[in-house]
């Protein structure tokens, strides 16, 4: 028996499998009627992450934050601009981030903001590893 959609749109958690999404790739779910961001990271976009000086972000946090311990290369954010709401575009921007069109806001890799009039980085749903290549969100 699987929630009907009304169960799921006002929030019942989801599953997402990852198998299907090639590193380097990213695809784009809905939860709660927000749009959610999983990003198959490759190593050198870990690695910028990882390496970005956090007294250089305007809303500092650690890479390792952002992702689930062991699990580096999966980023999960919400695809919700924090200037004014606007949804960004996936690998696009100075970052290899999200770039939202609207104002110019840039986020990196690890969807942290880096650059434009954004406040905050982009927001990290409640998410849990169910396998290695399943998640839930909510």
């Amino acid at each position: 028996m699987n929630p009907d959609a009304a169960t799921i749109a006002a929030g019942a958690p989801i599953e997402v499998d990852l198998t299907p999404i090639a590193e380097g790739q990213d695809i784009k779910v809905f939860w709660r009627g927000k749009p959610i961001y999983i990003s198959h990271r490759t190593k050198k976009q870990i690695q910028e992450a990882q390496s970005v000086a956090l007294s250089s972000l305007p809303d500092p946090q650690p890479d390792s934050a952002r992702v689930k311990a062991g699990h580096d290369q999966w980023l999960v954010v919400i695809g919700i601009c924090t200037h004014l709401g606007c949804i960004p575009i996936a690998h696009e921007g100075n970052y290899d981030g999200f770039f939202c069109p609207c104002h110019g806001s840039q986020y990196d890799s690890s969807g942290r903001i880096r650059q434009g009039p954004a406040p905050a980085n982009l927001a990290v749903p409640p998410y849990t590893f169910v396998s290695d290549t399943k998640i839930q969100i909510g």
